[in-house]
């Protein structure tokens, strides 16, 4: 049966790589060609914006995103620098070659997002409040952990990675939007992690989370946004409205009374908790990034007024109910706590947006 299964495999993986490798290769060509016209339009920002926001000490908002997209282009560069650097390393030595890959990738991977950060703090004003403050370096001894998110405005997904990487000391396993594979250097370092990007090519996205969190040992941490996108207005009311089509107008009205998150799809999450039966569930709610969902506000809400504040508890295995129905019910209920704290806690402008 071995001998007849492996030949249709072969054709596949060579099928993949080939893909990969031109995808790859496409994107980084991209990557080049833009940094140079990104320049150009940076120092054309600064040239037309300098007689208006020197005289009326505006906030120089073409500057600021043309040079925040610089930074984020020159980042990337380097990612790929420094991947093909560890890759050419490690190339005589092929023992322990996936966890010492899976290291290195997660130690590029923390610098690269801090200095994105930084960035980020300089340029938009990016400031992060944290309650209560996330535990400093405890991952390598920590129990495994499943990271349940609020999934709200450009960059969350990276500044949550960032924080587990840099302040928890977690390695994040994360489920991912199959388009930031367009991301050349993301593309590369998550490769080299665990990781499941969905849509997947083949199979259920229950069964590629199930997996990702059945591989779960001290120390790692498997992050999931239940809400499946970006939160906006917009979405909440499809999301409902779906709920209603599928026949399903408990959950619907349930959703109805929750106004700043989406209904979570909670197949991928019971799925994570099944397979990892004897992690901690973690849930972080955020408010502030949820003012910037596209260009238009982007450009009317940049740089940020207001503090990005985060909260999250932590519910120990024994708490979680059995059962995927009252596990769903209960995720529900979590997910409501999410929403009450964002109305307690959004700025007038997240509330509105």
């Amino acid at each position: 049966m071995t001998d007849a299964v492996a030949p249709r495999r072969r054709p596949a993986r060579l099928t993949d790589a080939v893909l990969t490798g031109l995808r790859r290769t496409t994107t980084t060509a991209l990557l080049v060609v833009l940094i140079p016209m990104v320049a150009a339009l940076l120092l054309a920002a600064g040239v037309l914006c300098a007689p208006v926001s020197l005289a009326t000490r505006g906030p120089w908002r073409p500057v600021r995103i043309t040079g925040f997209a610089l930074v984020y282009l020159l980042v990337d560069l380097a990612g790929l620098v420094a991947a093909a650097g560890l890759w050419a390393r490690r190339l005589p030595d092929r023992r322990d070659r996936q966890e010492r890959r899976a290291a290195d990738a997660f130690a590029v991977l923390e610098r690269l997002l801090r200095l994105l950060r930084r960035a980020g703090e300089r340029v938009f004003r990016l400031r992060v409040e944290v309650t209560p403050p996330p535990p400093s370096g405890t991952g390598n001894a920590a129990a495994p952990v499943l990271v349940f998110a609020r999934h709200a405005g450009v960059g969350d997904s990276f500044l949550l990675l960032q924080t587990l990487l840099s302040q928890v000391g977690l390695r994040p396993h994360t489920v991912l939007k199959r388009t930031l594979r367009t991301d050349p250097a993301l593309d590369v370092l998550i490769g080299r992690v665990p990781h499941c990007f969905l849509p997947p090519f083949g199979g259920q996205a229950e069964d590629a989370i199930r997996g990702l969190a059945a591989g779960l040992g001290p120390g790692d941490a498997l992050v999931i946004f239940p809400e499946g996108g970006n939160f906006t207005p917009r979405r909440r009311r499809r999301a409902i409205a779906s709920l209603r089509r599928r026949g399903l107008p408990r959950r619907a009205s349930r959703a109805e009374q929750m106004h700043h998150v989406l209904p979570p799809q909670d197949a991928g999450a019971l799925a994570a908790i099944a397979a990892a039966p004897t992690a901690d569930v973690v849930f972080v709610a955020h408010t502030g990034l949820d003012v910037v969902h596209s260009a238009r506000t982007a450009w009317s809400r940049l740089p940020l007024r207001d503090s990005v504040r985060v909260y999250w508890w932590r519910i120990p295995p024994s708490r979680v109910p059995p059962g995927d129905d009252a596990r769903s019910e209960w995720l529900l209920t979590q997910w409501a706590r999410v929403d009450h704290w964002i109305a307690d806690h959004a700025t007038p402008d997240a509330t509105h947006a």
